[in-house]
């Protein structure tokens, strides 16, 4: 008796794969009637427009920083802007043409200059690459909803570098410790460690997509540095600061003559080594579309429990206590708290009438000091107020340094 091949059990059917491979194409981007499509993680996903356009720009036979704008010339460039790349590099042109350097700099060929050159010596860079810009910005809180200050830099990546570098040094908490005879400042995120994150931003990002800028962004809890492009083509999340591929070649050059990066390309590395020396979490960094580096802050730093977050908050809060103007607070706190702090620390049990016989102050006006510098964070009183000591904080704690 025969069954019908169709009622033939399943289990009777023989195990069958089927394996499609379809090779890489070598003219992309391909689309299809809905758009065009990546794979990430097994997933099929539409691009965004972003994505498409660093996909676009990562094909493009040649690069952004190689390529020149119509109308530019050399009488655009900035002497200026030369003489502080000079100064930075610490090198000597002397009647040398701008022309002539700049083709040396391998940023100008023939009457032709590069992207590159323009990014660096443009009188007026925003006008002919409008994405030449940063954006610094410092949040209340921890989220983006309130903004409490902003600047916007349209000009050359020297300048975008310097502006950042200061924007973060007003906005970060700082302590000082005495070694010596000297004073340092310590910023609660390691100075080096934001520099390198500025630089690696500008050195990095890609300059083909319009309509965006690197962002500086301080929250009350961390530090991030954005730029637009992901990773460079060919560099894995996991190879980030193992193998070096620099996007911009001719920028990354010009940042290594002005010494603000080493060329081996360790920034990755050194970023996460010093964050770890002083005690921080280690950097993170996410890499979408746009590149962030996230530096999370010292909470030690924070200033809490009522504690004046700026120098104008500092005058009026003590101002209103001792009955005195906020502006003469705030001077006479500048004046005479190093001097209190410099004799305790050789004369730990100093009493009040004693430091003022000693500087030449009234008892009444070294009881106020004394206390202001409790009230910040900068002194601290050990034992009974007869056998006790002073002890100025020199480890990692907020002390009111307002610039």
């Amino acid at each position: 008796m025969h069954r019908p091949f169709g009622c033939l059990r399943k289990w009777w059917l023989p195990l069958v794969r089927i394996a499609v491979v379809v090779p890489e194409g070598s003219e992309k981007p391909y689309s299809c009637g809905g758009g065009y499509y990546s794979r990430l993680d097994g997933n099929t996903q539409k691009m965004t427009r972003d994505k498409l356009r660093i996909m676009f720009s990562e094909h493009d036979p040649l690069p952004f920083e190689e390529r020149s704008v119509r109308g530019f010339s050399f009488d655009q460039v900035s002497k200026a802007k030369i003489r502080a790349f000079t100064k930075e590099a610490e090198i000597s042109i002397g009647r040398t043409a701008a022309p002539d350097f700049l083709k040396s700099l391998n940023v100008a060929e023939g009457e032709r200059i590069k992207n590159a050159g323009i990014l660096f010596f443009a009188k007026r860079v925003h006008e002919y690459l409008s994405q030449a810009q940063m954006t610094l910005l410092a949040f209340k809180g921890t989220d983006r909803r309130f903004i409490y200050d902003r600047r916007d830099v349209r000009d050359d990546l020297l300048t975008q570098f310097n502006e950042a570098v200061a924007f973060l040094k007003k906005h970060l908490n700082v302590r000082s410790e005495i070694k010596g005879v000297d004073r340092e400042d310590i910023y609660e995120i390691p100075l080096e460690v934001l520099r390198e994150g500025v630089v690696n931003a500008l050195m990095h990002r890609d300059y083909g997509i319009t309509g965006t800028q690197v962002s500086v962004e301080i929250h009350d809890d961390r530090v991030e540095i954005v730029n637009p492009g992901g990773l460079p083509k060919g560099l894995s999340l996991r190879e980030l600061g193992k193998v070096s591929i620099r996007r911009n070649e001719i920028i990354a050059d010009l940042f290594f003559r002005m010494q603000k990066v080493e060329r081996i390309g360790m920034g990755i590395q050194k970023m996460r080594d010093l964050m770890v020396a002083a005690g921080l979490q280690a950097p993170i960094f996410q890499p979408n579309g746009f590149f962030r580096a996230i530096f999370h802050r010292s909470p030690e730093f924070a200033l809490k429990n009522g504690r004046p977050t700026s120098e104008k908050e500092f005058g009026e809060k003590f101002g209103e206590k001792f009955g005195e103007s906020s502006e003469k607070v705030r001077r006479k706190f500048g004046e005479s708290s190093e001097k209190i702090l410099s004799l305790l620390e050789k004369r730990s049990t100093a009493s009040a009438r004693e430091i003022a016989e000693a500087l030449d102050l009234t008892q009444r006006a070294v009881e106020k000091q004394i206390a202001m510098m409790k009230a910040g964070g900068r002194l601290r009183r050990h034992g009974s107020p007869r056998g006790g000591h002073w002890d100025r904080f020199t480890r990692s704690i907020s002390i009111p340094t307002f610039r």
